[in-house]
Order: structure tokens, then sequence, then C-alpha cells
């Protein structure tokens, strides 16, 4: 494949892999500027339970696209994909490096290889297949997505069985087409890449990575997660809201309605983050671009310094 574009690091893995303080460190070293690729750290007062990076740990270097939508407002990957292309082009005029670090996996692919044109959509299918969802309820949603796995096994296993824009839009580009979703983003890898691109992602032991999630989940609660979620909760937004049924948002906020016990409440956000991170690593390694490293590889200096050299 083709390499175009200005040069950037993209630094991914799954969640509480270590993206965020990794990139911090290589920022310093490089003199560089991250651009978050993150989907719930863009969004106002969702501070602790999307483990957005404060002051102290963005560590004095300049972090772009984080903490600037408010909770209402839509966002997707084409949006993310234009954001991230100012704040890169605004970058490479100053002689900024730009390293863009994050887990969200469509955000990526929209900014190194753009979004897949000419994927056929008709609202009224979509429309019956949410009803089907509104009318059935998580049943419903269960079946929909085991009816994708028999069609589009590749795209259901990278995208949450409770996920019902994912769901909806891959039965209905298959009842157009006959073709699973996956085949028509196949097709669009093979397209030249709108950046010259290092794509790493950190390979993490998964007994590891499963303590990491738990630690990190014991630290939000004692940070004062309840209070964050019940105050915008107090304040008149929705729980429905798409960030507040986010993974870690949804359990909060299923205890706060009583339909869950504090006592269960780390135990089911360890689980459902678990399941988050395993989605994150199987998106990943669908991604034609990605190397693979362990984070002690960026422990040898020559591996480092050469970081920014061509790909």
């Amino acid at each position: 494949m083709s390499l175009t574009g200005p040069r950037v690091l993209v630094i991914s893995g799954a969640t509480a892999s270590g993206k965020t303080a990794l990139g911090v460190r290589l920022a310093r070293r490089f003199d560089a500027e991250i651009v978050s690729a993150d989907s719930i750290q863009i969004y106002h007062r969702l501070a602790i339970g999307s483990a957005r990076p404060d002051l102290e740990e963005q560590g004095g270097v300049a972090h772009h696209l984080l903490d600037f939508l408010p909770l209402e407002a839509p966002y997707d990957a084409a949006r993310f994909r234009d954001d991230a292309d100012r704040v890169i082009a605004s970058l490479n005029a100053r002689k900024k490096r730009v390293i863009v670090v994050g887990g969200a996996g469509l955000y990526l692919r929209a900014l190194i290889a753009g979004l897949a044109e000419g994927i056929p959509a008709d609202p009224a299918v979509r429309a019956a297949l949410h009803a089907r969802i509104a009318s059935g309820g998580p049943s419903a949603l269960a079946e929909m997505h085991r009816e994708l796995s028999l069609v589009d096994p590749t795209y259901a296993a990278r995208i949450a069985p409770s996920d019902p824009i994912r769901i909806v839009r891959a039965l209905e580009v298959y009842q157009l087409s006959g073709e699973a979703l996956s085949a028509h983003h196949a097709r669009h890898q093979a397209m030249p890449r709108r950046y010259n691109a290092r794509w790493i992602c950190l390979e993490t032991e998964r007994s590891t990575l499963k303590a990491r999630i738990a630690a990190r989940a014991q630290a939000m609660l004692d940070r004062g997660w309840l209070d964050e979620v019940r105050e915008i909760l107090r304040d008149g937004h929705p729980p429905t809201l798409k960030p507040l049924q986010s993974v870690g948002y949804a359990e909060v906020i299923a205890h706060l309605q009583g339909r869950l016990a504090l006592r269960d409440l780390h135990e089911a956000i360890t689980l459902a983050t678990a399941g988050f991170a395993k989605r994150q690593r199987t998106w990943f390694r669908g991604e034609p671009d990605v190397v693979w490293q362990p984070l002690a590889r960026f422990d040898d200096p020559r591996f480092v310094d050469a970081l920014f050299d061509a790909v």
C-alpha cells in the first residue's frame, strides 16, 4: 500500500495498556504534541470515568481534542478525522511532530485510511431495524447480533453485542448489498493512506491487562466517579446519552438507578472493560498498518530514536 501525507506516530492499544503515559513520555522526548483519539475523553465533565489525563498527567505536553464537546453533541469518526486533520495541519505548519494517542479504532482508521465511500444506505431499512430493537428490547438486539455473526462474523467480533448503531448499520448494508460490511471495508483498505503513519499498538499480556483494568477502576471509584455521574444526572442530563452509555459509565448509572449493588459495581466495571479491551484487540488485529510492540520495547533508546524515521 502507498504511504502519503505528513508523517505521524500513532500509539494505540487496549484500554489501560499504558498509552497515555507512553504518549507523554515520547512527546517530551521528541518535542511533539499529542492528538487524542479517544471517543469519550472528548466530552465535558467525563473526566474520571474516561481516564482523561489531568494537567499533571499531561506532563507539560500540549494535548488536542480533549474535553471540547458538550455531552449532548453528536460526534463520529468523520468529524474526528476532520478535526484531527486541522490540528495536524496546524502542528505541521509550526514544524511540530505529531503523536496520535488513543484506542478508538474507527477514529484512527478514519484518520489514517479515510472512511469507505459508496456503502449503500436506506433510511427505511434502518428505521425498520431500529423499530425491531425498540419493540423487542435487549433480547432483540442480542438476536440481531447473532444474525450479524452469521453473515459478517469479522465485523460482529469487532463490535459490542450491545451496540445498536453499529449492529443496525451492518445489517442494513448486508440487506441492501448482500455483502458484509467488513468486505466493503476490506476494499477500502487497499486505497492509499492519508498519512505517512507509523502505527504502533501496545501488546499487553491478558492477565496483566486485566489486573491494570481492575486497579484503574478502583482508583476511579476512589477519586469520586460516582459523584461525577451523580452531578451530571442531577443537572438534568438523561442517562440515555450516548457517552453515558459507554463502558464503565453504564455500570455506574445502573448502580445509581438501583439496578446494580455497590458491592458488585467494581467487578461489573472490570468485566465490562475487559470485554471492551478484547474487542479493541480484535479490531486492531484487523488493521493492516498496525505493528504490535510490548511496552518494554520503548525502553530501547535505539528503537525510540527511530520512531520518526521514514516509514
